[in-house]
């Protein structure tokens, strides 16, 4: 810990105040970005992220000093929850745009009347920060400090509050007008009011119409998530596009059955019918695109959840922010969205290149261990990825890819030669601008070490397999029947699939569901790996195998588990035989 007494060079530092407020405390720094759903437990404000530099660190009452957030849209859902649980930082400190926990700020402000002061500095001025110095915060300026005085860590909201928006710099139309004077009533108001808020802290000079909605804020995090939803429908809240839910917290058909604990059956339960009650369908899927009203290319939409906003902007060329929980429902109840971003053709532009050491005939768990290495290697950039060209992913793959990117990666979205819709665009761009000249290399060398990163289980034994995270596809229902066929499942091992409503019905009429049920496996609709736990992962469950690169990453901490990562047709086998015997593939080590 740096001794604070004797800060040197500059002891002021102005930024720029994403949201106003005061506060000091001491410093808690990092220059890895994190994601607060998954990361930092909301009960008691723990980094919980074993991969991460800060793991064991506790943030409260700290001043957080971090590049940006990442991974999960739902960081914003668990910053609410730390706040109203008493246990959030002192107050956070940007390097980077970061939208996702800073809206988990203003919705605090906006219906709790609880906020803490958010600022972004230039990364120059990161080196005067380190951990243990004391700071104060006042606004857009940041004070190094040798005092012990201690503000309060969750102030009052503050005289510059949420309804006094400054839309000076904002071209508004007349329907932006009429929901900010409330023509359309308080729900609408209170959710232009936030849209506005960001538009500006992004940029943006208009708003723009958007098509349709996927909301990942049903998701419960707690007593927060269900209260924020409630008050919507107290207030009369209507989408007034199309809008899908993503997975939710439990099986929510068959939960009790499952040994699920009332205290998060009904709660979970009664949020997802809080977004219906706005207008919302019981979609219940991390897959949006594998719906029938996937958007097209180019289509200005608004989706939450990490993976599909990645999918969304990379594999089909639709347009999307990564949208935090809580303002993808504001966009859904208004239609408009901040004209910034990846809306934008600017940004989409790729920020850096990176090229891949040629591996022969890779499985499939190539592609999300793949997305999992860029993501740690470009965090803040949109990468475009050469030397692939001739692997010809699947949508399979890419979904997998999307998710592991998505999950170590702040970003929105990706290129890849020759496989994505933009990507000669985003060559020429490269090529015009000289970034194709600073390409980063990724080895097969670094692979193996990131491989070995999502492979925590120190022994072979596989007491669970666990598919599904992002939802399963058709076609992978069909290719795992294929491997099933003719095998004896291991009786002390469970095979356990998470997959959406609509596709669960489609397996269901293929013959997919009743194959795959003989062989021993068994199916969960409606939630995802990443929300599962005890009972329906039974204690006695200590290790298990998963094929995605983002359940082997948060596996760990969500859930105590030791994780094995494979390729599917080596989660089928573990699934036979309760051991992953396969722990490095062929094509990493040739």
């Amino acid at each position: 810990m740096t001794n604070p007494k004797k800060p040197c060079g500059q002891r002021l530092i102005n930024g720029s105040a994403l949201v106003n407020g005061t506060a000091n405390g001491e410093l808690l720094v990092s220059d890895v970005g994190i994601s607060f759903w998954g990361g930092v437990d909301p009960l008691n404000g723990n980094v919980i992220d074993e991969r991460h530099p800060l793991y064991g660190e506790n943030v409260s009452d700290k001043v957080l000093v971090i590049p940006s957030g990442r991974g999960s849209c739902s960081g914003s859902g668990a910053l609410l929850e730390l706040i109203l649980n008493n246990c959030a930082p002192a107050a956070l400190v940007f390097t980077e745009a970061e939208d996702i926990l800073t809206l988990g700020v203003l919705v605090a402000e906006a219906m709790f009347d609880r906020t803490l002061p958010v600022l972004r500095i230039d990364s120059t001025d990161l080196n005067q920060l380190k951990t243990g110095i004391r700071v104060t915060i006042n606004n857009s300026t940041l004070q190094l400090a040798s005092d012990t005085a201690t503000a309060p860590t969750i102030n009052k909201l503050s005289a510059d509050s949420l309804y006094d928006v400054d839309t000076s710099k904002l071209s508004l139309s007349v329907l932006d007008q009429q929901f900010l004077d409330g023509t359309h009533g308080d729900a609408a108001q209170m959710a232009m009011q936030i849209i506005l808020r960001i538009a500006i802290i992004q940029g943006a000079s208009k708003l723009i119409d958007v098509t349709q909605a996927h909301i990942d804020a049903c998701i419960y995090h707690g007593p927060s998530s269900l209260e924020f939803a409630q008050e919507l429908v107290k207030r009369n809240a209507k989408v007034r596009i199309p809008t899908t839910l993503n997975a939710i917290s439990i099986d929510e058909r068959r939960w009790q059955d499952q040994g699920v604990d009332k205290s998060m059956g009904i709660p979970a339960s009664q949020l997802g019918y809080a977004f219906m009650s706005m207008g919302a369908q019981a979609s219940y899927t991390c897959a949006p695109y594998l719906l029938n009203t996937a958007p097209a290319f180019g289509e200005q939409i608004v989706w939450a959840e990490s993976n599909a906003v990645m999918f969304a902007n990379s594999v089909i060329g639709a347009r999307t922010q990564k949208y935090p929980d809580f303002l993808d429902i504001f966009i859904a109840l208004t239609g408009r969205a901040p004209d910034s971003g990846s809306h934008l053709d600017t940004g989409r532009n790729p920020t850096a290149c990176v090229n891949i050491e040629s591996v022969v005939s890779p499985d499939d768990a190539f592609w999300p261990l793949l997305g999992y290495h860029i993501g740690l290697e470009a965090p803040n950039d949109i990468p475009m990825i050469y030397g692939l060209e001739e692997l010809q992913p699947s949508m399979d793959d890419l979904k997998a890819f999307s998710a592991a990117f998505a999950t170590t990666s702040s970003a929105s979205m990706f290129h890849m030669s020759e496989v994505t819709p933009e990507a000669k665009l985003a060559d020429d761009y490269c090529k015009k601008t000289g970034l194709f000249e600073h390409a980063k290399i990724v080895t097969k060398h670094q692979l193996i070490r990131s491989f070995k990163e999502l492979n925590t289980a120190v022994k072979q034994t596989v007491d669970m397999v666990c598919l599904g995270n992002p939802h399963f596809s058709i076609t992978e229902c069909e290719v795992l029947a294929k491997l099933c066929e003719g095998k004896t499942k291991h009786d002390q091992v469970r095979l356990l699939i998470t997959m959406g409503r609509d596709i669960h019905n489609a397996a269901n009429e293929l013959g997919y569901v009743a194959q795959l049920e003989s062989f021993g496996a068994e199916f969960i609709t409606d939630t995802c790996w990443c929300m599962i736990t005890d009972p329906v992962i039974p204690k006695n469950a200590r290790f298990l195998m998963t094929n995605s690169g983002k359940y082997a990453h948060y596996g760990p901490a969500l859930v105590k588990r030791d994780m094995h990562f494979g390729s599917l047709a080596a989660c089928a086998a573990a699934a036979c035989t309760g051991v992953n015997s396969s722990l490095a593939p062929r094509w990493l080590s040739h």
